[in-house]
């Protein structure tokens, strides 16, 4: 159990947010399953307050997704603080502010992790959040930029001062990006120079991958990501492990063919059938990973159907789409 301002989540263990995965289906479905929280993809708080339909798409929010935060990206503290209250006014529970995106197009607009150099303009942007909205407002950082400049405790201990309640730190600079492994020893210096719940992220796999992380970092919880790819159910089971529970069996073919089917047909329901499908492709070939065939599966899959004709005839998404669905059950038929 851990508490975020006003908001106890049932257990530790939390959907990382991602851009191009962590959409309203795929919350919607992880949250189905069991998980203490879900964290929107990143939107950034400029075309938050333009209300485009992409930013808009990203913070959509239903009671099943309770609770459910949205994360903000940007470098003007006044622009963050009024997409912050947007978001709060459209549902939010709470907001989680991005110093930690380690890609160049988010850095190079000094945003993301770039903020990790200037701990003045952070602290601003997080007082200005913290200001403008009711909910608890949170915040997703990395070591530092570099080697050279670990300076994670320093902006931990500042944010805890302006009143942000819970702290996540990726387990590697910027400058590293994805490469070498998460240091979980140095997350373990933030937690002890603040209260508040700290949050360890970085190279999260597994149930022993999670307790290894929470006994190096001497964190409250664990965030996990890209493991969570056709797997919507990990975060469950392995919340469940962290309290000594028997997590929920994996489920069958059977069940992981219907779960396939259900999660595809909400993303048409979402997107409509152009965008629906192209972002499903990268879903339905995750979900195949590991069984037999599944190479031939995937690309039976991406070269089904031209995208360009669905744009202008929709009844040739509705076509296929249900091609699509044939594919998939003859793929899972031959497992069951």
């Amino acid at each position: 159990m851990i508490t975020i301002g006003n908001i106890k989540i049932d257990g530790n263990v939390i959907l990382a947010p991602m851009s191009g995965v962590t959409d309203l289906p795929f919350r919607r479905l992880v949250k189905s399953f069991g998980s203490p929280l879900v964290i929107s993809e990143m939107i950034a708080s400029k075309a938050m307050i333009l209300q485009t339909k992409e930013s808009l798409n990203k913070c959509k929010k239903d009671q099943e997704q309770y609770p459910m935060s949205v994360q903000l990206a940007g470098c003007e503290p006044s622009v963050m603080a009024e997409a912050a209250k947007l978001n709060e006014d459209l549902g939010a529970d709470l907001i989680d502010i991005n110093f930690g995106c380690p890609v160049k197009k988010v850095v190079n607009s000094f945003a993301g992790s770039a903020l990790m150099k200037d701990e003045n303009l952070a602290c601003e942007i997080m007082q200005a959040v913290v200001n403008a909205v009711k909910i608890p407002v949170t915040v997703k950082m990395r070591l530092g930029w570099n080697q050279e400049n670990l300076n994670a405790p320093s902006l931990a201990k500042k944010a805890e001062s302006v009143g942000i309640k819970m702290i996540t730190v990726h387990g590697r600079t910027r400058c590293q990006m994805y490469n070498g492994k998460a240091n979980y020893q140095e997350i373990a210096k933030v937690k002890e120079a603040v209260k508040i719940p700290v949050i360890a992220n970085g190279d999260i796999k597994n149930f022993d991958d999670a307790k290894l992380a929470l006994e190096l970092s001497k964190a409250d919880g664990v965030m996990i990501g890209r493991a969570c790819y056709g797997k919507p159910w990990l975060i469950s089971q392995i919340n469940d492990q962290l309290q000594n529970k028997q997590p929920c069996p994996t489920p069958s073919i059977q069940q992981q063919y219907q779960i396939v089917i259900d999660h595809f047909n909400q993303m048409l329901d979402h997107y409509g059938y152009a965008t629906g499908i192209a972002l499903a492709k990268k879903h339905i070939g995750w979900y195949s990973s590991g069984l037999n065939c599944s190479a031939e599966f995937r690309a039976k899959i991406n070269s089904t159907g031209n995208l360009q004709e669905i744009y202008h005839d929709q009844n040739q998404g509705k076509k296929i789409a249900d091609e699509i669905r044939d594919v998939i059950e003859k793929f899972y038929q031959n497992h069951f």
